[in-house]
C-alpha cells in the first residue's frame, strides 16, 4: 500500500515509539502524587512542557498539554472569549477553518450571543488582509485564523495578521495542526495569543495535542500545571520527541517534498492530463496536493485508488463521511459539482519518486477510464 493520507494522520516514528515504551515503564507514576515515583513524572513532564515551548518561541507557562488538536481549538478559543467576556462579543474567522472551529463558532453564534464574520478567501485560498480590517468593529475581540488549510495547502501570513491584529488590540489565534514540525512558528514574531498543534500529524502518539495561550491574559486555562486527571507522559513524552525529530530536520524535509511536489506537477505537465492542481503563488505546503480530476467525481477516484493499493482522501478525515463537498474548495469559488471531484494526496517521509509516477499513472487511467 502506498500511503498518501498524511495530513490525515502519521505512523509513530520509531523513535517516538521507543521513547513512549520507555517513559511507561520507568515514568509510570501520576505526575500529581506527592511521592519521589510521581515526582520522577512530574520532573519530566516539565521538562517536556519547556522543551515543546522552545520549538515555537513561546513562555512555557503558557502551555498546556490536551487530547489533541480538536481539544486544543476549542479550549484556546473558550480562554480568549473568557479573558475578554464583557469587552465584546465580536469574532473573525475563515470559511476554511477545521470542522472543530467552524462547529463551535456556530454554537457561540447561536447559544452565546457572539456575533461570527466569515471571511471568504481568494480564488487561490489566501484571506486578504484588507478584508480583515474591513471586518473589524469596536466589538471585535478575537480573529481565529488558521496558519494553513489541511485540505488545500494553502499558508496564510500570520505574522503580518498578528501584527495588524495586535495594533488594534485583538486576541489572536491561529490552528497551527497542519504546519507544526513543517514550517517554523515563533509565537512572538506572529504575535499569537494561542495555538493549537497535534502530535500525530508528526510522527508522534495519537490522542496527544497542546495549546498555547498567552499566560498574560487574565483567566488563563493554560497557567495550571496540566489537565485534570492524570496527565498522559508517556504519550506527551513520545509527542515532544517526535516534535524535535521533526524540527531537526524540517529545512532538508521540506526541500524533498518539495522535490516530490514539483515531480508531481511536472508529469502531469508533460502527460496533458485533464487536472486542475489547486496551487498558490506565493506559499504551500509541500506535502498537501488537491487536485480536481476532469469530470471525475472524487469519491468514485478514491476508490479506485484504494483498489490499486494508494490511500488518498477527498478532504479533511474529520468531515469526510458527511456526503458534502470539501469546504475549502467551495470557500474558493468552485461549485459543488467541482468540489465533489475533488481529491487530496498528502505526501510524507516514506513517499519516494515511484509513488509519485504510480500515482500519475493511475490519475491518467481514471481520467480515460471514467
Amino acid at each position: 500500500m502506498i500511503y498518501l493520507d498524511y495530513a490525515a494522520t502519521t505512523p509513530i516514528s520509531d523513535n517516538a515509539l521507543n521513547v513512549y515504551n520507555e517513559v511507561s515503564k520507568n515514568f509510570f507514576g501520576n505526575s500529581s502524587s506527592l511521592h519521589d515515583i510521581g515526582t520522577s513524572a512530574k520532573n519530566l513532564l516539565a521538562h517536556c512542557r519547556s522543551e515543546l515551548a522552545d520549538l515555537i518561541h513561546a513562555n512555557e507557562k503558557g502551555l498546556l498539554f490536551t487530547g489533541g488538536g480538536t481539544e486544543s481549538n476549542v479550549l484556546a478559543i473558550e480562554t480568549l472569549i473568557n479573558s475578554y467576556k464583557g469587552i465584546g462579543n465580536h469574532i473573525i474567522t475563515t470559511e476554511m477553518e477545521h470542522s472543530s472551529l467552524l462547529n463551535y463558532f456556530k454554537y457561540l453564534e447561536e447559544n452565546k450571543g457572539y456575533h461570527i464574520t466569515y471571511l471568504s478567501p481568494n480564488k487561490q485560498g489566501e484571506i486578504n488582509v484588507d478584508d480583515l480590517i474591513k471586518a473589524i468593529s469596536s466589538t471585535t475581540i478575537l480573529a481565529s485564523i488558521q496558519h494553513a488549510n489541511s485540505e488545500i495547502g494553502v499558508v496564510q501570513p500570520i505574522e503580518k495578521i498578528g501584527k495588524l491584529l495586535n495594533q488594534h488590540g485583538i486576541l489572536f489565534h491561529s490552528d497551527c495542526v497542519q504546519t507544526f514540525g513543517k514550517l517554523p512558528i515563533n509565537v512572538q514574531q506572529a504575535q499569537l495569543d494561542s495555538l493549537s498543534i497535534s502530535s500525530h500529524k508528526i510522527y508522534g502518539p495519537k490522542g496527544v495535542g497542546a495549546i498555547y495561550v498567552n499566560p498574560s491574559l487574565k483567566g488563563n486555562s493554560a497557567k495550571s500545571s496540566g489537565q485534570p486527571g492524570t496527565a498522559n507522559v508517556p504519550g506527551i513524552a513520545a509527542f515532544v520527541t517526535a516534535a524535535q525529530d521533526a524540527y531537526k530536520d524540517i529545512d532538508k524535509e521540506s526541500f524533498r517534498l518539495l522535490k516530490l511536489r514539483q515531480q508531481f506537477l511536472t508529469s502531469v505537465k508533460k502527460r496533458k492530463l485533464r487536472m486542475e492542481i489547486i496551487t498558490n503563488d506565493h506559499l504551500n505546503l509541500p506535502h498537501i496536493i488537491g487536485i480536481l480530476l476532469d469530470n471525475v467525481q472524487g469519491d468514485y477516484a478514491m476508490l479506485e485508488f484504494n483498489r490499486a493499493g494508494i490511500a488518498v482522501s477527498t478532504g479533511s478525515a474529520c468531515s469526510v463521511g458527511h456526503q458534502q463537498p470539501t469546504k475549502a474548495v467551495l470557500a474558493i469559488g468552485k461549485s459543488e459539482a467541482e468540489a465533489k471531484q475533488f481529491i487530496r494526496l498528502s505526501l510524507g517521509k516514506y513517499t519516494s519518486n515511484v509513488d509519485i509516477e504510480e500515482v500519475v499513472t493511475l490519475c491518467e487511467k481514471i481520467i480515460n477510464n471514467y
